[in-house]
């Protein structure tokens, strides 16, 4: 490695000395003033000065992060090299399908399959899997890891099979933890090493990840986020992430939080103003005198939500309190002592006066106005005061209703159901005269009405709160004292604890408050995602029976981060997210159309109501749990064996061919050879430009990745519901689409197949329907794609504002370019989904400002061309020309941008995505 500004230096630690990159080096030589620039933008900037030299980053790419301007140049691109990859298993088992795909593609390319090896350490944890099959009793967990386990055991050996085969790759087994809490507990550690050749040297961590919300590590001070598999694949291959320098807005906070008011009330403040304001593509940045009142959870906290306010990063810098807490955690004393020293030396670590760095905008929040909120009913930021819920839930029922003439919402097969754990009932239910739908329900010994704004499911879930220890233990000391004035929750609500670690549960027990949670149902389900990815298992069948006969409007409470149509579970149209303190809240309730601030919760033993400020627990009595309950002991002995997992997972087979190649197994319905190399060459077909496509779907404003490319549960009358029964599986075994992500077949069956989904051209049918233009018969969009494929007529999509926004879900991409998708014509795209369409080799192409296809008039029936798109004509940023020509020859043009940003994402295009171009070049190499 050279060494061009002289900048390696060494640190004096008690441990011995280190060498580290000096950013005072580029000060020195007159480059830069390190202090005006964020914080963030510091820590690209020594990543940038360390790789420089390494014939893929030279001085003008320093230069150009040294000369980081509020109003960065947006035509410079640089080459971030993270320092390590995270995955989880739905975004994690596709890319090791991949991966290794690709070893079979560099040996018929003449290669070596061992070229196909992660350069970069990289960690995969399992645990977007385990469903709620299970909830209510003591038994849970172990039945539904059990059940995981008999479900995925396809998908396991693959995973097992990588560890064995690739170098640098670390799985974490089933039943551990949530990826994002495991990196913010154990795997991060603020500061790395590495031995270079000529010594040991210290540098910041970084990372990217295969979840949007690997943002959460920004609240620890590591710079990360969330990628599409694809990119995170090349990544892992010793590619740079090429990048536009960002804006940065800087969020300025004062004052602290008041009394009631949680860190998640704060960050759903946080993402109804960020996204107000718009941040897509940017980062941010939160300092002012506010910050130091913030816990280190509290940040991770609002640094987890970053995708839903739209930023890259939601960065924290690193202080005092980030000390506090890696020893908190456990971290080795060496480590807290190198973390500080280098922090210090590099001009990373804030303190309370430290000059205010540039940023392209200053936002301001004063803590003390936060109020206790929700969000919902199905978008993260909008933002509801508690005192206001009923009224705007009432506000939004007219468009929380099933659209008449709409199919039938999917039934749930019923052998999902029996044998589950579902707690006995003990309370009657209410009914509320003034709702006009209501049903009649006979439940396990009980009847009761449920109603439009009934809660059916209350889930403590997500990284986002169940890493923060004070509204856990808030919200088990609130069940303390709900139990102990006689409350229990309605009999209706499907309720579940799923913590992102084991350290959750120990604390729980520690501070005296899990039996509480467990008296109201809150029973450990599974350390994963659950209902927050929408694995929350099948509601009741007389519950869902009634949901379906009646088009009731049935709400879910839960503590995760997303509540996107359909995404929570496909019978509930109306999710909110809130602290984990209301939603056992929500529970003891029943029902999401009621004032809280002012309506009892129920009636106490004594006969008389108890209200919810009754039982809220203090700041001090939730201080002194915290400080009781927490030991650096409990942490350190949860992840002393964090990588081996338990018998079941020990006993998964590892199928293995010749020459480190994966063995696949034609029959297997969860893992397949993609088709993405099948008759790859060394040099690229030529891109054409587009003629006479048809419109496959035209879709709204804010369609998610969800709604392209569902996590959910698979219907059986759907295209991939179909394909399994001609597989031989029975609907009761499909498991969900996430975990059948490693099989193609599946997967392009399932692309824009979400049962909320609304395209234009699908007769007012919800769900994933189209016309065929040329026939105008209304099919599946899958089956329509296929017809087109067999016309050989090229297809395109239209989209509104906020295309693609969601989870970093690259098979919204695949399953897009495996339809036989060109190009998506949108108003705007979220930042992954669009670096996801050009790595999968569709173009994004955006409509001019204050444009779009109703302002052009467009039916979406007419034959659409576009040129300028070709191989020889395309460029960064460039424009193209599109004309919609109708059945009666009547021509519509008009010019879009060419969202192919920088000159690689240019290559990439022509190479037919990023794996392509990839593999080519490692073919070169040979």
């Amino acid at each position: 490695m050279t060494n061009p500004y002289d900048a390696r230096a060494t640190l004096d630690l008690p441990e011995g000395r280190i060498g580290y990159y000096r950013l005072a080096a580029l000060e020195e030589a007159g480059i830069v003033d390190v202090a005006r620039l964020p914080f963030s933008i510091r820590i690209l900037l020594e990543n940038i000065l360390r790789h420089a030299g390494n014939g893929i980053i030279n001085e003008e790419h320093v230069r150009a992060v040294a000369g980081w301007r509020p109003e960065p140049d947006r035509s410079v691109e640089v080459p971030f090299m993270p320092g390590r990859v995270v995955l989880q298993d739905f975004t994690g088992v596709p890319a090791v399908v991949d991966l290794a795909a690709m070893r079979d593609a560099i040996a018929a390319l003449g290669g070596s399959p061992d070229r196909i090896n992660p350069l970069v350490p990289t960690d995969l944890v399992i645990d977007h899997s385990v469903q709620v099959d299970f909830f209510g009793t003591p038994t849970a967990f172990r039945l539904n890891v059990e059940r995981e386990m008999e479900r995925n055991g396809e998908r396991y050996q693959l995973l097992r099979w990588a560890q064995r085969a690739f170098r640098d790759f670390r799985v974490v087994p089933p039943g551990t933890g949530i990826v994002h809490q495991v990196n913010l507990e154990y795997l991060a550690s603020v500061v790395r090493t590495a031995d270079t050749g000529e010594g040991p040297i210290a540098f910041p961590d970084t990372l990217v990840g295969t979840d949007s919300h690997t943002t959460m590590i920004n609240g620890l001070g590591v710079v990360g986020w969330g990628v599409g598999g694809i990119e995170a694949e090349a990544v892992m291959l010793g590619q740079p992430y090429f990048m536009q320098l960002p804006e940065v807005v800087g969020m300025k906070l004062s004052g602290q939080l008041p009394s009631g008011a949680t860190a998640t009330d704060l960050v759903l403040t946080v993402t109804q103003q960020l996204r107000s304001f718009g941040v897509v593509g940017r980062f941010v940045e939160f300092f002012g005198p506010g910050l130091h009142t913030l816990g280190l959870a509290d940040r991770a906290t609002i640094a987890n939500m970053s995708p839903e306010y739209g930023a890259t990063i939601g960065f924290f810098p690193v202080d005092d309190e980030t000390l506090r807490y890696l020893e908190r955690t456990g971290r080795p004393a060496d480590l807290v002592t190198r973390v500080e020293a280098l922090c210090r030396a590099q001009q990373l670590f804030h303190t309370p006066d430290a000059p205010e760095p540039e940023y392209s905008a200053v936002l301001e929040l004063d803590l003390a106005s936060v109020e206790p909120s929700l969000a919902g009913p199905r978008r993260p930021q909008d933002r509801v005061v508690l005192g206001e819920l009923r009224q705007s839930f009432y506000h939004a029922l007219p468009s929380l209703v099933p659209a008449k003439g709409k199919r039938p919402a999917p039934q749930q097969d019923r052998s999902r159901w029996l044998g589950e754990g579902g707690a006995a009932p003990t309370v009657a239910a209410t009914s509320n005269p003034d709702i006009a739908h209501v049903a009649n329900v006979e439940y396990e010994g009980s009847t009761f009405d449920l109603h439009d704004g009934s809660v059916v499911i209350a889930a403590i879930t997500s990284c986002t709160n169940t890493s923060n220890p004070s509204v856990m233990l808030g919200a088990g000391l609130l069940a303390q004292k709900a139990v102990a004035r006689g409350l229990s929750r309605k009999p209706w609500v499907k309720t579940s604890l799923a913590p992102g670690s084991k350290v959750v549960t120990d604390y729980l027990k520690a501070g005296g408050v899990l039996a509480a949670l467990e008296r109201l149902g809150f029973h450990l389900v599974g350390y994963g995602c659950t209902t927050c990815i929408g694995n929350s298992g099948p509601l009741a069948e007389p519950i869902a029976n009634a949901i379906n006969e009646h088009g009731l409007v049935c709400a879910a409470v839960l503590s995760g981060n997303r509540n996107f149509e359909a995404r929570v579970h496909p019978l509930v149209r109306a999710s909110y997210l809130g602290s984990p303190m209301l939603v056992v809240a929500y529970a003891i309730a029943g029902r999401i159309d009621i004032d809280l601030s002012s309506e009892p919760l129920g009636e106490g033993t004594d006969g008389e109501p108890v209200y919810l400020r009754d039982v809220w627990p203090t700041p001090a009595e939730v201080r002194a749990a915290v400080d009781t309950a927490l030991s650096p002991e409990t942490f350190a002995r949860e992840y002393a064996g964090v990588f081996e997992g338990d018998d079941l997972w020990k006993r998964v087979t590892v199928p293995e061919a010749a020459g480190g190649r994966f063995a696949w197994d034609a029959q297997s319905t969860y893992i397949a050879n993609p088709p993405f190399f099948e008759g790859m060459e060394m040099e690229p077909e030529p891109v054409t430009d587009v003629a006479d496509a048809r419109v496959l779907a035209w879709l709204g404003d804010s369609v998610t990745t969800d709604h392209i490319s569902p996590a959910g549960a698979i219907p059986k009358d759907g295209p991939a519901g179909r394909w399994l029964v001609t597989q031989g599986v029975q609907p009761a075994d499909f498991n969900t689409f996430g975990s059948r992500r490693g099989n193609h077949e599946v997967m392009m069956r399932g692309t824009f197949a979400n049962i909320r989904i609304r395209n234009r051209l699908a007769g007012g049918a919800e769900g994933g329907w189209t016309e065929h233009v040329p026939t105008q018969e209304i099919l599946s969009i899958y089956d329509a794609a296929m017809r087109y494929r067999d016309e050989e007529t090229p297809l395109i999509v239209l989209g509104g504002k906020e295309y693609g926004s969601g989870s970093s879900r690259d098979w919204a991409a695949k399953g897009t370019s495996l339809l036989g998708v060109r190009a998506v014509i949108a108003e705007s795209y979220e930042r992954i989904h669009r670096s996801n369409l050009i790595g999968m080799g569709v173009l994004p192409l955006q409509f001019q400002s204050g444009e779009s296809a109703e302002s052009l008039g467009l039916t979406g029936r007419e034959r659409f061309s576009i040129t300028g798109v070709a191989a020889d004509s395309v460029s960064p940023a460039g424009t193209a020309h599109v004309t919609a020509i109708d059945d009666g020859g009547t021509d519509t043009t008009f010019e879009v941008l060419v969202r192919l940003d920088t000159p690689v994402e240019v290559q990439y295009y022509r190479h037919g995505g990023i794996l392509p171009y990839v593999l080519r070049n490692l073919a070169r190499e040979r």
